[in-house]
């Protein structure tokens, strides 16, 4: 249950590669001048701990890694690595780092797949250019304000410029649930999926609009596919329990 980590380099001063200087780090380990090896990307997440610097962390690790050497450092046999890496993608990724991050949300330490669920949401919003990232900005609020009848209008019309774009087929059917239109809503769900296929926040909807046109069994389905994709989702849980008893006494 693990996603994947990087590998990175750090600057070095060529004039003095034995003392006081960071060289390659590979596996996410510094190597400086004294016998002492820890890993720089730890380094700077403990940092972030004490600090809660979020400026100066995004700072010093888009200084010294880039986005695939955190997305191979994601799958790394430390957890503290894992951990950082994943909240650095949360911050700094972009779509490419999908796949390391949805796999993240199966690692076997709980803080990595608390930090992956959160920043895979970020990622998710960052595809397209960046007109298209601001438009997507805009339905996801009027969805949040309650403002489905726009949403569903403008996100229309960003599916057809981008139809490759998974977060719009999700906040349309987000626009479409709250409308009352759960059929288009599952066909948007399932759009999403598609493309995304660790799409959790989109099976799970799925499944609700299952549940509102009286499908408990396709429901189910639904909310099985999303824990699969994000085994932490507890309301969802309660909900397969629930529905596979009743599917189990019909």
């Amino acid at each position: 249950m693990r996603g994947s980590r990087p590998g990175s380099s750090i600057l070095s001063d060529g004039r003095d590669s034995g003392r006081k200087t960071f060289r390659s780090l590979v596996g996410g380990t510094s190597v400086s001048s004294d016998k002492s090896r820890k890993p720089f990307l730890t380094t700077l997440y403990t940092q972030y701990l004490d600090d809660q610097d979020s400026a100066g962390f995004i700072s010093k690790v888009s200084q010294f890694y880039l986005p695939g050497t955190l997305q191979r450092l994601v799958e790394g046999d430390n957890r503290e690595v894992r951990r950082a890496a994943v909240l650095a993608l949360g911050f700094i990724g972009d779509y490419s780092a999908n796949h390391a991050m949805g796999r993240a949300l199966l690692d076997d330490d709980r803080t990595v797949r608390m930090l992956a669920e959160s920043g895979i949401r970020s990622l998710w919003a960052r595809a397209g250019n960046e007109q298209e990232r601001q438009e997507l900005g805009i339905i996801m609020r009027l969805n949040a304000a309650q403002q489905y009848k726009e949403a569903l209008a403008r996100a229309s019309e960003l599916v057809e410029k981008a139809p490759w774009f998974a977060e719009v087929w999700n906040q349309r059917a987000v626009a479409r649930f709250n409308m009352g239109q759960f059929a288009e809503s599952i066909r948007d769900c399932h759009q999403a999926l598609e493309i995304n296929p660790y799409h959790f926040a989109a099976a799970a909807s799925m499944g609700q609009s299952y549940l509102e046109l009286g499908n408990p069994i396709s429901a189910l389905e639904a909310f099985r596919r999303a824990l699969r994709l994000n085994p932490d989702l507890e309301g969802i849980r309660v909900q397969v329990v629930r529905l596979a008893r009743m599917v189990e006494d019909k």
